[in-house]
């Protein structure tokens, strides 16, 4: 009966530990989705050892985890990972990007930054060994939390040896870097570099003879450490207020742009120009002009021009929140920050409250904080109704807020709270130090991380996540079944690996939270976690029979919402259960609804709770390289897949905003439109915002809960062809306080937006074919499926 090989009658034995419904036979790998899936396992997972075979990636993801544990496995315990593996392999527990991609048995030497998704930090040079390790980073820039006045920062000088391979010496690369610097305008001519000679000479110390006595000199490590103890000695004699001294920066030791990162699968390295293009700018645009801003704008600015060279890392770009309470009278200034000053790395949102609210929604009076919360929302939505941006965050409605726990987060006067094997914090101990005791006092001590999904001290913590796919546990084939009408054994079966997903997930999660960490003092306080589910709306279709208007029917729908109830009641259960027998906390959050980007794609999902965004669409996906102009030819750094997909005729495009990349398009029709949905598909341009609030509600309560859960990443576009901004305003008035957090887009037809490109592009069905019979791929023909988009 199972389509995946599972003997039912060993669910009976070794039940002990969670799974059993999953067995301990290998079970065949399920098939990734044709095209998109394939190019994102190849892209960010497969490893040339796993032979592009995702059970592989089970095996050696499964062993790692198991391997923290830190002994022999005991007979229950290899029972425990065969069956972990079994429920990677089928997609039933898809853990997160970065387990697929890092996780081996050398996980136990590695850092947990590596396998975090989501942290955030109170310093930048904090931030930034964050980024540079993968994290997306939350920060709070609340005038109570950004003390540092970078007016007090030292002289700083920075060094690169002109014998460095990287070193501008050629035209070329000085045109490249007068670019980069807006010292000269987007497509200037090598032929005149002379300003960008001059400014080296300025800025630059040639020879090291030349140095100020008495000046401290750091030769920077060739490593993410390195980078960021750099950061960290800077920020600490701020913070000390040494502006009479000099601090000499070498760059020297850094590996040349493109050789290999070992720790990151031999992705390609930035060079030492990256970051000497982050001090300079830190000095010029921050350090130089001080005065005319107050020190949380000081570490916006600065936050921004560190993650300006993440982005072009090699192995991912920088991903952040930045948050302020709609307290602060700088509040303005910062909603307007990202229209107005370019500060595009980070997504921007105000920390607001249920006083908040409760303003807003009255009619103004003249007493100052009313008319304070009508500005601030004012505000807020003129700026957001044109780019988006900033959010609203309810700081008061999250977990670590709403229960007390963050105020009990003690003070460490000796850097232990951000200290590991690889990374120790010396000098910004005390800086550290000050930021808890001003935390302890905080109105907001808990902000989250960029995607929203996480709740986290404002002083730094981490959350380990992972996606379960409830489709994915079905037992079948799932063309073998009737949507809503599957056979009771069936039913009990996929029912029954559902619930074991979440059990080994949260297990999974917990031995990860024992891990070398940074912030082990606070993984220790609050063990930390989110599991959440994706593709949801394919699993209430097939399974249960429901679309997304019948979910929103409580009563109709009441089956799929006891399901969610019963999964988040077992997760729960399953964390205190666990932590028991690891002599550990009880998880302070256990339930999430990440975005699921990575995950859901390798098996054609819909991500997290998100509805599909378009019934068919071009799907770009990054990857570094380029064409020589010239010849047609790749240069030689470029991602090998870039040739095969070139030869295969898939779209491309080289991109002017990322320099050095290209995109390449994957003709795309969502799992969802295959399993027979058809006239009752509702995509997200379709649904209502008022029916897309009352999902989220319905998520909070039946799978968040009411105790130890997180929030619900989600982003609802408003189209402004059918919203104006006051129809905008009353919708976030209305609805924003009925929910954790949502971000709230308005969108406009794509051809009006003017990005240089969207993850996503609609294209008419007629098109759509052109471009799929266009390309000589087999795998993507059949991952498309046109015959069940002719009749979506």
């Amino acid at each position: 009966m199972d389509g995946f090989g599972f003997d039912l009658s060993s669910a009976t034995r070794s039940t002990a530990v969670p799974g059993a419904h999953f067995g301990e036979t290998p079970l065949p790998a399920r098939p990734l989705d044709a095209g998109m899936g394939v190019a994102v396992a190849r892209r960010t997972v497969f490893r040339p050892i796993d032979e592009e075979c995702f059970g592989r990636v089970a095996d050696r993801v499964a062993a790692g985890n198991m391997a923290l544990l830190g002994h022999p496995l005991s007979p229950s315990e290899r029972i425990e990972q065969a069956r972990l593996r079994n429920a990677i392999a089928t997609g039933a527990l898809l853990t997160s990007g970065r387990h697929l991609q890092h996780g081996d048995l050398e996980q136990p030497g590695r850092n947990m930054e590596v396998f975090t998704n989501c942290a955030t930090a109170i310093a930048s040079f904090a931030k930034f060994y964050l980024l540079l390790n993968g994290s997306g980073v939350g920060r709070a820039y609340d005038d109570a939390l950004t003390f540092v006045d970078w007016a007090n920062a030292p002289r700083l000088l920075l060094h690169l040896s002109p014998s460095h391979v990287d070193f501008p010496h050629s035209n070329e690369a000085l045109c490249r870097l007068g670019v980069d610097l807006g010292l000269l305008p987007w497509g200037a001519s090598a032929e005149n570099v002379d300003p960008v000679r001059a400014f080296l000479a300025e800025h630059l110390v040639y020879d090291l003879d030349t140095v100020p006595a008495g000046a401290v000199y750091h030769k920077i490590g060739d490593s993410r450490e390195g980078w960021a103890k750099a950061v960290e000695i800077l920020e600490a004699m701020t913070f000390r207020r040494e502006r009479d001294r000099t601090l000499v920066l070498d760059l020297s030791d850094i590996r040349p742009c493109g050789a290999p990162i070992r720790g990151m699968q031999g992705r390609p390295a930035s060079g030492p120009v990256s970051l000497l293009r982050a001090f300079l700018n830190i000095r010029r645009h921050v350090i130089d002009v001080a005065g005319s801003m107050q020190p949380w704008e000081q570490a916006l600015q600065i936050d921004h021009h560190l993650s300006v060279e993440v982005q072009v890392g090699g192995a991912r770009r920088a991903a952040r929140m930045a948050t302020k309470s709609w307290r602060d009278p700088g509040i303005l200034r910062f909603i307007r920050a990202k229209s107005e000053g370019g500060l595009w790395t980070a997504n921007h949102s105000v920390m607001v409250d249920a006083d908040f609210w409760r303003l807003v929604q009255a009619e103004p009076t003249d007493d100052a904080l009313s008319r304070h919360a009508h500005l601030v929302f004012a505000e807020a939505t003129r700026c957001a109704w044109i780019n988006g941006e900033p959010g609203f965050i309810n700081g008061d409605a999250l977990e670590d807020h709403r229960t007390g726990t963050a105020w009990n987060k003690p003070v460490h006067e000796d850097g232990r709270d951000f200290r590991s094997d690889r990374y120790q914090v010396d000098e910004a101990a005390s800086l550290l130090a000050e930021a808890s005791r001003r935390a302890a006092l905080s109105a907001f001590p808990v902000t989250t991380n960029p995607c929203g999904e996480i709740a986290l001290h404002v002083t730094g913590g981490y959350c380990v996540i992972a996606d379960f796919a409830p489709l994915l546990a079905c037992p079948v084939k799932l063309d073998d079944v009737t949507p809503g009408r599957p056979a009771d054994d069936v039913a009990a079966l996929w029912d029954a690996r559902v619930e074991d997903s979440v059990r080994l997930g949260v297990r999974f999660l917990m031995r990860a939270n024992g891990m070398d960490a940074l912030y082990a003092e606070e993984v220790a306080r609050t063990n930390r976690m989110g599991i959440g589910p994706t593709g949801l709306h394919e699993y209430a279709w097939l399974r249960f029979g429901f679309d997304f208007n019948d979910l929103l029917d409580e009563a109709k729908s009441a089956p799929f919402w006891a399901m969610m109830a019963r999964l988040s009641d077992a997760a729960k259960e399953e964390g205190r259960r666990y932590a028991d027998v690891l002599g550990r906390v009880h998880p302070v959050t256990v339930t999430t609804v990440k975005p699921a980007g990575t995950t859901s794609k390798l098996f054609g999902l819909t991500e997290g709770a998100h509805l599909p965004a378009r019934r068919q669409y071009l799907r770009w996906v990054q990857f570094k390289g380029v064409r020589d102009p010239g010849t047609g030819e790749w240069a030689a750094d470029s991602d090998p897949l870039l040739a095969e997909y070139a030869g295969r005729g898939y779209p491309m495009r080289t991109l002017k905003s990322f320099p050095g990349m290209t995109i390449v398009g994957f003709p795309t029709v969502p799992l969802l439109m295959r399993l027979g949905l058809g006239e009752r598909s509702v995509t997200a341009g379709e649904a209502p915002p008022a029916a897309q609030y009352l999902w989220l509600r319905l998520l909070e309560e039946h799978w968040i809960g009411a105790r130890q859960g997180n929030q619900v990443s989600y982003t609802l576009k408003i189209f402004t062809d059918r919203h104006d901004l006051e129809s905008f305003r009353s919708i976030v008035r209305d609805e924003q306080p009925s929910v954790r957090c949502c971000a709230v887009l308005p969108s406009r037809p794509d051809h009006e937006l003017g990005y240089e490109y969207l993850p996503e592009e609609e294209v008419s069905a007629e098109a759509f074919a052109e471009i799929v019979q266009a390309i000589d791929d087999a795998e993507a023909r059949e991952g498309v499926d046109l015959v069940h988009l002719q009749c979506a």
